[in-house]
């Protein structure tokens, strides 16, 4: 079976999480990792699972404004670094917004990177990302997940650990479940 795991990071926290998500899967299935800049709509056709995440921004998906407002906190933090490209680069909501089902097929998962607190008070993009998916037609394999950052925007301890569990219980309800979505 064939996942494609796509992501948008600003400073590498929602990356490292893809990055765990994508290892712990390809001990079983065909895995391609990808900067949401780096998919087009054709490139999720065929795949059993598209895992997709990204940061939380102002309550939701990540917009060219607080990309940009994300590049001069690096400046402020002293120890934040920014992705390359992070601030212009297209992202996870600019994919979204080109699909159109016909592609997607097979299931779906969403994730996002967020503070913590209640999703009502952080807001949660995997919510804004499953909602979409589904929408356009899979089914969502599993309940979308938030790995968290602390306030220093760094992922706290134990979450790429956690991701990578999580990578493994995809991997589990995609054995169980099979290809077929419908």
């Amino acid at each position: 079976m064939k996942v494609l795991v796509v992501y948008e990071s600003m400073f590498g926290n929602t990356r490292r999480v893809a990055e765990a998500v994508a290892r712990a899967m390809a001990t079983t299935f065909e895995v391609r990792l990808e900067h949401a800049d780096a998919v087009a709509p054709e490139d999720v056709a065929g795949v059993d699972l598209l895992v997709m995440g990204a940061p939380t921004h102002a309550w939701g998906l990540p917009r060219a404004g607080t990309r940009r407002a994300a590049s001069s906190k690096v400046v402020t933090s002293g120890d934040l670094v920014l992705e390359s490209g992070a601030d212009t680069k297209s992202g996870v909501r600019e994919l979204l917004a080109s699909l159109h089902g016909g592609e997607l097929r097979g299931w779906v998962a969403a994730f996002d990177t967020r503070r913590r607190g209640p999703g009502w008070l952080t807001g949660r993009a995997s919510t804004s990302i499953g909602s979409a998916l589904t929408r356009l037609g899979p089914r969502e394999l599993v309940a979308p997940e938030s790995f968290l950052v602390d306030q220093r925007d760094h992922l706290i301890a134990g979450e790429v650990e956690r991701a990578e569990a999580w990578g493994a219980m995809l991997r589990h309800e995609l054995e169980h479940h099979g290809a077929t979505a419908a």
